[in-house]
This record gives C-alpha cells, structure tokens and sequence, in this order.
C-alpha cells in the first residue's frame, strides 16, 4: 500500500485512482466494523477555504453502512469548532477512523493537485492557527499558491480551481462507496441517491 499519491484533479482518471486508494485503505477497516468518518474542513466564507465544506455538501447523506461525514456548507467544520468535532466523534464512535478533507496551499506546479497522506491534517497551518490534527487518513487539495498573507491569498483563489478538486475529491469518494458496498447494500443505494 502506497503512503502518499499525488493526484492532477484535471485528470479524468483521478476519481478511479482515488476510489482504488481507498479500497485498499479502507478494506481492512471496513472488515473491522469500524465507522468511517470524512471530516471535511474549512468554510464558505473563504473561497480557497471553501473545499472542505464543498466536498461535505455533495457528500450529504444519512449515517449509514458505517460511513458519517461532519461538515458541509450548512454546518461547516472550521477553526471555532473543530475541537468539539472531534470530542462529539469521539464521544459518539468506537474507534473510529477519520478521513479529513481540506484545502492547502503549495507551490505553482502543485496548484490542482490532491495529496492523500496517511497521516492528520494540521488545519489552520496557513493562518498560524494553533488546531488539534486531524484525521488518520488526510485528502488535501492544493487551491493555491503559498507565500505571503496567505489569508489574502485564500480570500482571492478561483472558484473555479476549488471546485475542480472539490468534484473530483467526490467522485473518487462516490466510486469507492460503489465499490466497496456494493449494488447488493440496500443502505448504500439509498446514500447513493442523495449524492448528488
């Protein structure tokens, strides 16, 4: 199993990579009855930040088959309550593993790429806040280019770009649900339906 893949969200390819990465990731926790949960984090208020919340929006679907997503546009997972995000996950879950969701930024090559790590996300990074990591597993989307006021630089980043990686992020997701669940799971069919 791979530890790190870097992904062009451009590629058409990419939703099959990811839903693969995943199937092997997460076969063995699935096997485990261990609930899975995508944590996706960041906010609409911040166009580069909004990734996150974009990617739990075209996730939203009713806890079942062992498969939670906290954060959305709605309800957005963001620096203010992420602490108690993660207390509620773990007050609610046995063992969870989590799978957290969030923008980055990164060199000019990098923009429109997603980075999946085994490893926590460190939110906030790019403003110098100081958050708990998150996550065993992390997908991140590089929206833009790092350097100086990055906040501004969030402020400022297309939609476009965001929204790119936001519905590639999904469809690897999407496809993995289909795969891993299968056809056969009434319970993935009726999730399958409100992904939309």
């Amino acid at each position: 199993m791979k530890n790190n893949l870097y992904i062009d969200a451009l590629n058409s390819k990419s939703p099959f990579i990811i839903r693969d990465y995943l199937y092997d990731e997460l076969s063995p926790i699935l096997k485990e009855n261990r609930p899975i949960i995508f944590v996706c984090i960041g906010t609409d208020r911040s166009t580069g930040d909004s990734l996150g919340p974009l990617v739990g929006e075209k996730l939203k679907f009713s806890p079942k088959s062992n498969i939670y997503v906290y954060g959305n546009l709605e309800n957005p997972v963001h620096a203010k309550n992420i602490k108690d995000t993660l207390k509620d996950i773990k007050k609610r879950f046995k063992c969870p593993y989590i799978i957290a969701i969030d923008a980055c930024l990164g060199s000019l090559d990098n923009v429109g790429k997603i980075i999946i790590e085994k490893k926590p996300i460190y939110p906030g990074m790019a403003v110098n806040k100081d958050l708990p990591p998150v996550g065993d597993l992390s997908i991140m989307g590089v929206v833009n280019v790092s350097g100086n006021l990055e906040f501004m630089v969030l402020q400022n980043t297309r939609l476009y770009t965001v929204m790119t990686i936001a519905n590639t992020i999904y469809r690897g997701i999407h496809h993995y649900a289909l795969k891993s669940l299968g056809s056969k799971n009434p319970s993935i069919n009726s999730i399958l339906e409100n992904i939309l």
